[in-house]
């Protein structure tokens, strides 16, 4: 985790905190403090990594929809399904329409949705 950091801070030192690497870095960072059970920080990272790929690339751009992604797979980890839900549903559609339904990221992004919902379909 303090590499991650680390590479995190560098990254947003030296190519400032909007370039596309440094929001890789914060994302990659969110998704090691997810696996660590740190939901908190890690969906204030993968918020502001989102909200700075929206912000700069568009809604529609495949770094944008990959933060979507990673904050839906956050949230469904935090039991918050509701939102993941409409996360994973969101990628989805922004991905056919941007992307097209032959798109590999597409596909995962239909892989995402249908892992999700069958996972809430099974008796705990």
């Amino acid at each position: 985790e303090p590499l991650y950091r680390r590479a995190a801070e560098a990254m947003g030192r030296t190519l400032g905190a909007e370039h596309p690497s440094t929001l890789t870095s914060l994302n990659n960072l969110a998704t090691l403090l997810k696996c660590l059970g740190q939901y908190a920080e890690a969906e204030q990272l993968c918020r502001q990594a989102l909200e700075a790929r929206s912000r700069t690339l568009g809604e529609e751009h495949l770094d944008t929809l990959c933060s979507v992604s990673s904050l839906a797979a956050l949230l469904s980890a935090a039991d918050r399904r509701s939102e993941a839900e409409a996360l994973y549903r969101r990628a989805l559609k922004a991905s056919k329409r941007a992307l097209g339904p032959r798109h590999p990221f597409t596909a995962q992004s239909e892989s995402n949705l249908a892992r999700f919902l069958e996972k809430g379909s099974r008796p705990s």
